[in-house]
């Protein structure tokens, strides 16, 4: 199945690197592809998992709208438990995505945790799909529990290989 033409609806531009599905919702749709850490250009890029679903980015941007990402920084400032776990997450976000490098590779990598975080909650979209993909994500648990369940009726893609289109039907549950 080519999921190229669904995911670039989704997100709506053309992928600069390889489409590889991480995870799908009930309906079968994409919901997190993979990313290479190198994109087709040798463009460093930090994000390993991209959120593509519309209905996780409308939720997960009205909770970032809302003050989200400096409610998830100001709170790993007083959990250290929290804090100490999300350390350990950007860790292995870094790891993982570090050893897709090829090893002969002499350009420029991308570096930080997820979405390139230093060490603060950069991105609760990019939190999340770490999430989604299958990862234990403290922030992104956080997010998961206040947008799921993704519980379209119709899909927000239809149609069969290039000749798919956005539904014009497709709405948020509610």
């Amino acid at each position: 199945m080519d999921d190229r033409p669904v995911v670039e609806l989704q997100i709506g531009r053309t992928a600069r690197s390889p489409v590889n599905v991480r995870s799908r919702c009930h309906l079968g749709l994409p919901v997190v592809i993979d990313v290479p850490p190198l994109l087709d250009d040798g463009t460093p890029f930090p994000t390993t998992h991209w959120l593509t679903c519309p209905l996780a980015q409308l939720r997960i941007s009205r909770i970032e709208s809302s003050g989200g990402v400096q409610k998830a920084d100001a709170d790993l400032l007083i959990d250290s438990a929290l804090a100490a776990e999300f350390a350990e997450t950007n860790r292995r976000y870094a790891t993982d995505r570090d050893s897709l490098i090829p090893g002969d590779w002499t350009g420029a990598k991308p570096s930080g945790g997820v979405a390139g975080s230093r060490g603060g909650v950069k991105c609760l979209h990019a939190q999340y799909a770490d999430t989604a993909a299958g990862n234990q994500n403290p922030i992104g648990e956080r997010v998961a529990a206040e947008i799921e369940p993704l519980d379209c009726s119709v899909g927000c893609v239809i149609g069969l290989g290039s000749d798919v289109v956005m539904n014009e039907s497709w709405t948020e549950p509610v």
